[in-house]
């Protein structure tokens, strides 16, 4: 298995390479940069194909996540970005909505990574950042490849149907579709 240097944990293998979108808000771009430097690194380890997009800031990750996991073309996808608190309220509402629209999105089957940084201090953010240090883009890409391993490893099977896989439920002493009815 591939390693990511910082973390030392095993990436998946991929028969066929995972399509990973991220999505950054770039609005602090010295560490937007280095989360997506990051990201990307991880994601050759495993010959990942990546896209990436930009949004105005880190409440519309989850928004564009949303539009982007309806088209059917990415495996997993990779959230970047930076908030820094501030003197107003304003921080815990993005800090929550962003990691609450990203999290929903996961319960609904999305393979998601979460690299939105949410720090004091714009250096605290520059160390998360930077790909030879924390690296936290690289395990955001990281997060999103185990999940991308995880539901190719439990997508149904063509092999089953859909109700081959359930037990039955007798409703007044017969099975539904039963021929002997």
């Amino acid at each position: 298995m591939a390693m990511i240097s910082h973390y030392e944990l095993p990436l998946p293998r991929f028969d066929q390479p995972p399509r990973l979108l991220i999505v950054v808000s770039p609005y602090y771009r010295e560490i937007a940069d280095g989360l997506i430097a990051g990201a990307r690194g991880v994601a050759e380890q495993v010959d990942a194909i990546t896209d990436l997009i930009e949004v105005p800031g880190a409440l519309e990750i989850p928004t564009a996540i949303g539009m982007a996991a309806r088209s059917g073309r990415f495996d997993g996808f990779v959230a970047l970005g930076c908030v820094i608190r501030g003197e107003t309220t304003h921080y815990e509402t993005v800090c929550n909505d962003s990691s609450r629209g990203l999290t929903l999105l996961g319960l609904q089957g999305h393979a998601i990574g979460n690299g939105i940084l949410t720090v004091e201090t714009e250096d605290q953010a520059i160390v998360r950042a930077d790909p030879i240090g924390q690296n936290k883009g690289g395990g955001a890409a990281a997060a999103a490849l185990h999940l991308i391993a995880l539901s190719r490893r439990y997508a149904p099977r063509p092999d089953r149907s859909e109700a081959g896989d359930r037990d039955p439920i007798r409703l007044a002493g017969r099975l539904e579709g039963s021929p002997n009815a």
